[in-house]
């Protein structure tokens, strides 16, 4: 499966994107799956749900399961937050991963650049961006660089990227 970095700063416009770009890459045929990294405490689970409960008696994890979805819930309970590639790992496979997040990671990354925001570009630094999706030209970036609105070419690059991916073999 193809990992794709969905990288910048905070109000950049990330999240924004990724909604967008998982619509237009399923009509491609790609399947997509996402990763999300919180730099802050979350709880998807609901006080007085039955879940909830068995998770605060201690439990290391939770699987909630409906004819709709399933979740599992996994608490680190002191143990080091996993890294990209053991999160990765539990996926099942399909086209494309969109990781939202671990923007300091050796994946390949779309950087996502709003100049209003006032935050410096990280390709300069990164040599894992390979594309930028902005609200300015930047022609010195030496990289692709698509119109934050124009999902369309954003979605092209990411299809003509994921067709042309082949997996590494197994050591």
């Amino acid at each position: 499966m193809m990992v794709l970095g969905v990288a910048g700063w905070s109000g950049a416009g990330k999240t924004t994107l990724v909604r967008r770009l998982i619509p237009r890459l399923g009509e491609h045929g790609l399947a997509v799956s996402t990763i999300k990294h919180a730099h802050h405490a979350f709880d998807i689970d609901q006080p007085g749900r039955d879940s909830h409960t068995h998770r605060l008696a201690g439990a290391r994890q939770v699987l909630v399961s409906s004819s709709r979805r399933w979740a599992l819930v996994h608490e680190n309970r002191g143990d080091p937050e996993p890294g990209l590639a053991e999160l990765l790992a539990r996926l099942d496979p399909v086209d494309v991963v969109l990781v939202e997040g671990f923007k300091r990671g050796s994946h390949d990354k779309l950087e996502v650049y709003r100049a209003a925001n006032g935050k410096p570009l990280l390709y300069p630094d990164d040599p894992q961006v390979c594309a930028i999706a902005s609200d300015v030209p930047l022609p010195q970036s030496g990289r692709p660089v698509f119109s934050l609105d124009d999902i369309d070419a954003i979605a092209g690059f990411v299809v003509a990227r994921a067709r042309a991916f082949r997996p590494c073999r197994a050591l």
